[in-house]
This record gives C-alpha cells, structure tokens and sequence, in this order.
C-alpha cells in the first residue's frame, strides 16, 4: 500500500489505561492499592469526542474491558475503534514470547476479534522486542503504533522514519516494501535543538501549544499525518490521584496534568483528527 497525501487528516489514539498503569507509577503501588476508577471516565471522554466531531481509536488495557465489559459497548456504539495495549500494561521487555501471544488470544476473545490495531506500553517496542511484530502479523493486525523517533529516558527509536511505513521485525525504523504490517511513528519536533517526542502525553502537557500547533502545520506541509496519543487518566485528571513519586517522576507524571483536556480539545478543533482505522481505509 502507498500512502498518498491527505494533509488535513491526523491520527488521534486515546490510551485506555489505569491510574496504577504508567511506567512511572506502578513500581510504587502495591497490589492491594490498585483500585480501579479512571474507567469512571469513558462517559466523559466519549461525550467531549462526540461534540467535536471526531473519532479515535481507543488502545485499552484487556483487564480493564474484561472488568467492565460495557466499556467495549459504549466505545464501538459511539462509532470509535479498540486496539490491543496488552492484557496488563505489562512492558515488551519483561514479557515472554508466549505471553504475548496469549494476551492478543485474551484480548480477541474479549473483544470478538475487533482489534486491528497495537501500541506497546511504555512504548516498548524496540530492536529487543520486534518479535512482537512477527505474532502481530500472525494474529491478522493490520497496523501498529509503537514507535518514537525521538530518543528519550524511557523509549524512542531516534532514526526511524517520521512518516507512515510498513515496519517487519528485522526493520523496525524504516519502510520494508515486503512487510505486512503498518506502522503509525508518533509525532516529533525540535525544541531548542533537540528532537523530541510531541504527539502527546508529557509532551503535550510540557510543550508550549503554539510549539505542537506549528509542528502539526510542518506534518501537513510534509504530506504525513501527525499521530498523537493521550491517557485516560490525561482526559480524566479528577480520578488520577497524586502519588509520591521521586522528583523527576512526579513532574512527568504531573506536570501540567489539568491543562491535557483543554490542550488537545484546542487541538482538536483546529485541526482534523480521525481513528486509525478510517485514516487507513481513506488511503485506499
């Protein structure tokens, strides 16, 4: 499949998780303590989604719709699309082949095998972890959503292509003609020299708005959709407690936490965004 330019057309993923999922996080919560809420949210995400015109593709922790089935109801009812985001936000790194593999089974079954689509937690997809890739494929996915071409303390793949391509397990950053799976890189910017992530989460929240505004503009001059994400709990900030964290952890998991909602919602009314699955089917 080639890609031809619809240049007002972005790509917006909305990352179905739990307060206790992030990265930063879990390491500082015990079991007993993960009290599941932000799935309180969905009525609320849904609803600012309907009044501004515009569908997502929802990438949703299995637990969560195997806990509350009629969140899949609601989603696919209210036109958006679900995608697999593991069973358990568990990291690429520490899961097992067979796990993997397991989890998308759990995730077609709980789903009746809607999910075409994946974005690895923590953006965990990377040379190390790129036989995903290969179990995707087997499973019938279409697209994934996993890589950063951006390098940061967490994740990113610093020389993969900016732009739409088809990703295999032995070319994870550039387009391999032959492969039979889409890849959707996040959107990335320069700030004072340095290329980093701006398609969402921290960076949505720590980037000035004219910064990612201009950044999308460059997408578009480019012929390429800007892919953007955003958490649940971003969205949902009344139901994301605030939990001690080291310095540097509480401020990427916080900063600016209140002003997500409003960022993207301005975001979202200047330029057009779509689901994955509609961008896709608009290409061919």
């Amino acid at each position: 499949m080639l890609f031809r330019s619809v240049t007002e057309l972005n790509l917006l993923g909305i990352d179905f998780e739990e307060w206790y999922h992030p990265e930063l996080v879990q390491p500082h919560i015990k079991d007993d303590k993960k009290k599941p809420q932000v799935f309180n949210g969905i009525d609320k995400i849904l609803d600012w989604l309907h009044k501004n015109d515009t569908f997502a593709t929802f990438f949703t922790v299995g637990e969560i719709l195997e806990a509350n089935p009629e969140i899949l109801d609601k989603i696919i009812e209210s036109g958006h699309e679900i995608a697999f985001h593991t069973m358990h936000h568990k990291k690429l790194d520490i899961t097992t082949k067979e796990e993997f593999s397991q989890q998308i089974q759990d995730f077609a079954r709980i789903t009746n095998k809607r999910s075409k689509g994946f974005r690895a937690p923590t953006f965990s997809l990377n040379r190390n972890t790129s036989w995903s890739l290969d179990i995707l494929v087997e499973n019938n996915y279409v697209y994934d959503s996993s890589i950063v071409p951006a390098k940061t303390r967490l994740y990113g793949i610093p020389d993969a292509d900016t732009k739409p391509y088809k990703i295999s397990s032995e070319a994870i950053g550039k387009n391999r003609s032959d492969a039979n799976l889409l890849e959707f890189p996040l959107m990335v910017t320069r700030f004072f020299g340095k290329k980093i992530p701006a398609g969402g989460g921290f960076y949505l929240r720590f980037l000035p708005l004219g910064t990612i505004e201009n950044t999308i503009k460059k997408y578009e001059i480019e012929g390429k959709p800007a892919t953007f994400y955003i958490h649940s709990w971003e969205l949902t900030p009344e139901y994301m407690p605030v939990v001690p964290l080291p310095l540097s952890d509480r401020f990427i998991t916080y900063h600016n936490l209140h002003k997500a909602l409003s960022k993207m919602d301005s975001l979202v009314k200047k330029f057009e965004f779509t689901s994955f699955e509609r961008y896709i089917k608009n290409q061919t």
